[in-house]
């Protein structure tokens, strides 16, 4: 009989138990920390680790950490589904079909708008750090996906795993052949697109330009791009034709399309909720830091690689982990000679590749749920890519070493 993966939300509530456990059996304590002004975070001092009175976290407490989870990740679940509720409507009018099926029908290099829309999210991910903002956009590149006659892992390839851009894009056109999550016809439609169909995807895209611009330059987050999307969504129901009524309705069903898939995001929380409220995060770090000072330089350098990697479990928010172990790790670099650069790329390598893979990170959960994609099924494609491109990453490590 052939082992199967529970469901997704049974796997992060298991995660939750297991970080429940942990702070009882690990050692708790903290390093002191400061207001980073440039930031506006708070960051760790590095040296500054010391034992702390245990605080474990019981039964009760741990299920409470999901509701709080779910609070804490309140604006990026609002974000999903109002994202979620503008392209559900565009969706509705049939306008994506009509221009799908005219993109296939102007190429026949269907792998050439599979490295377009790579690089499309490989730019936005480098711009903004977009993850998850895709889980709204997963129905959409799957229709996209399959009417280039590919199926639902190359969707996600092409979208979620575009990090390392020429590494993993050729990647994906490599197995891309294989996708076996496809249907058995491409879609298609025999309507020709109008040019209100453009209208309708300009709109729903729109956000993004402004969002952006606010991003690099006004602090903008989450929020500010809810509130486009509250726009846009409500644009394209009028402009389809749609009264306000109609247009509210459509808009509130598509998000109910997200729901279960954006409370993954606010269920992952409560992972780093849990470790954070036992105490034992800061020794985490600790324990996978301290060791690499007893070795050479350019080796502690690619060890660092996969301690992130590691790290990624307990801290599967790539920001977060950043905050937490780069004051740690870069005072450690100057002490083994090692140049800062060397750490950063080891941070990336590791915590970003691990961000493919590790089942604690809700977003990529949530992608997997919205396109029907089983997590070990995406595992069989994603771990080899991602060892690919972590050697590439292990080589940059030596060199900026």
């Amino acid at each position: 009989m052939r082992f199967q993966l529970p469901h997704p939300f049974v796997l992060l509530l298991a995660a939750v138990g297991i970080a429940a456990a942990l702070t009882w059996l690990i050692p708790a304590g903290e390093y002191q920390r400061r207001d980073d002004p440039e930031t506006g975070r708070t960051v760790v001092i590095a040296g500054t680790y010391a034992p702390m009175a245990a605080t474990p976290v019981g039964p009760l407490a741990a299920l409470l950490a999901v509701p709080r989870g779910i609070i804490a990740g309140a604006d990026v679940i609002v974000t999903i589904l109002f994202v979620g509720g503008a392209f559900a409507l565009l969706d509705a009018t049939g306008a994506l079909a009509r221009l799908v099926g005219a993109l296939i029908g102007v190429t026949r290099r269907p792998r050439t708008i599979v490295i377009l829309v790579s690089l499309a999210f490989a730019t936005l991910g480098a711009l903004e750090n977009m993850q998850e903002e895709i889980v709204a956009l997963v129905p959409v590149l799957i229709l996209l996906s399959r009417g280039l006659g590919f199926g639902s892992v190359t969707a996600l390839a092409m979208s979620a795993g575009t990090a390392a851009v020429a590494t993993w894009i050729a990647w994906t056109l490599a197995v891309a052949s294989h996708d076996d999550l496809r249907q058995a016809q491409p879609v298609a439609t025999s309507e020709p697109a109008t040019a209100r169909d453009g209208v309708l995807l300009a709109l729903v895209l729109a956000p993004f330009i402004p969002y952006v611009f606010g991003v690099l330059r006004l602090d903008w987050g989450f929020n500010e791009l809810s509130a486009l999307f509250l726009v846009a969504g409500f644009a394209v129901g009028l402009v389809s034709g749609r009264d306000l009524a109609t247009t509210t309705t459509g808009f509130l069903k598509g998000m109910e399309a997200m729901l279960a898939a954006s409370l993954f995001v606010g269920v992952a929380r409560a992972i780093s909720l849990v470790l954070t409220d036992g105490r034992v995060i800061d020794t985490i770090v600790y324990s996978l830091a301290v060791p690499l000072a007893h070795f050479p330089g350019t080796v502690a350098a690619l060890l660092m690689v996969p301690m992130h990697a590691v790290l990624h479990l307990p801290v599967p928010s790539v920001s977060g982990q950043a905050v937490l172990t780069m004051p740690i790790m870069a005072p450690l670099a100057d002490l083994l000679g090692v140049s800062r650069d060397a750490t950063v790329i080891a941070y990336q390598t590791g915590a970003g590749l691990a961000d493919l893979v590790v089942p604690t990170n809700g977003a990529l959960l949530a992608m997997l749920l919205s396109a029907g994609v089983p997590y070990g099924r995406w595992l069989r494609f994603a771990v080899p890519g991602a060892l690919l491109v972590g050697v590439i990453g292990a080589i940059g490590v030596v060199l900026s070493a």
